[in-house]
């Protein structure tokens, strides 16, 4: 029984196998990933990442083909992220305009529901500035954090960041996470070309590992950054 569970398994890993191995080597694999990541760019359910990764390990053996994957990629990860931007500077710079400067006297629930919206609109305020003075390298390194990006580019819409700046920084960002990605999946395929699963979870764990260091360096920074806040004197505020 062990031995014909064991084949079994065999049989469906082939199965599997051979169905990507159908999917990649079709011309609308190209479409699919372009798709995946202009949908990624503004409801980051949709793994693009994980897509394009698997494209990069099959262009090892030479379907896909690698510049077309990185070239669809990127596009897509640009037309997603300005989709994003779009969604906030129509619809959430409206939200921030009716976001209370400070909590008038009265009333304690009226007090607390500006007081919370006051916060929100110093916190954004925070963000604005972030934004506004290092918007580009705040930009590229979401590119790699998946959620990220999409919180990033819904605020830069909503905080009225330069849309020429933004198409500049968003073009590098994509076009850098676009030959990342491939590459990342493409050295997987390279270094287990008879083993196209080995080389999928070399790929993916060598991704998991980049947003596993860009969010602990972000984590760092902002206890620092808190920290410093906290021990500024009350009159340098």
């Amino acid at each position: 029984m062990a031995g014909t569970g064991g084949a079994t398994s065999i049989g469906a890993m082939d199965s599997v196998l051979g169905l990507l191995h159908q999917t990649m080597s079709s011309p609308w694999v190209y479409l699919a990933l372009f798709t995946i990541a202009v949908v990624d760019g503004f409801f980051p359910v949709v793994p693009s990442e994980t897509a394009v990764i698997t494209a990069g390990v099959f262009a090892a053996t030479g379907q896909p083909d690698l510049p077309l994957v990185v070239g669809v990629a990127a596009l897509g990860a640009l037309v997603g992220d300005h989709v994003s931007y779009a969604i906030g500077r129509h619809g959430g710079g409206r939200l921030l305009a009716r976001l209370p400067a400070a909590g008038p006297a009265g009333d304690p629930g009226e007090e607390g529901r500006a007081g919370r919206g006051s916060r929100r609109r110093a916190a954004v305020e925070r963000a604005r500035r972030g934004i506004a003075t290092r918007g580009g390298l705040i930009l590229t390194v979401a590119r790699y954090v998946p959620g990220g990006r999409t919180a990033v580019t819904l605020t830069m819409g909503a905080t009225r960041f330069p849309r020429r700046r933004f198409l500049a920084f968003d073009a590098l960002a994509a076009a850098s996470w676009g030959v990342y990605s491939a590459l990342v999946g493409y050295l997987g395929g390279l270094a287990f070309e008879q083993d196209p699963v080995r080389g999928l979870l070399l790929g993916l764990g060598l991704a998991l590992t980049l947003t596993v260091v860009v969010e602990a360096v972000r984590w760092a920074r902002g206890r620092r950054a808190a920290r410093a806040r906290v021990s500024r004197p009350a009159g340098a505020r």
